[in-house]
């Protein structure tokens, strides 16, 4: 999940490959190497962010949140 600085969802991804930016994943080269991970594509403003990330049906595991600047 995808909270902007009010705490409001603006943005949940499960399977990469079901992101409306899939396409755009592919084509910058960082499409994930299992199609089960999670990616996503958007365009935000200046503000805080936080990143929510949990296993499926709430489970537990290790993860890794990385951002980009793409132009």
């Amino acid at each position: 999940e995808l909270h902007d600085g009010t705490g409001a969802v603006i943005g949940t991804n499960d399977n990469w490959q079901n992101d409306p930016g899939a396409a755009q994943i592919q084509a910058d080269h960082l499409a994930p190497t299992d199609n089960r991970e999670s990616a996503t594509i958007v365009t935000l403003a200046p503000g805080n962010y936080t990143a929510i990330v949990r296993g499926q049906n709430d489970t537990t595991g290790v993860a890794l949140v990385e951002a980009f600047v793409l132009q």
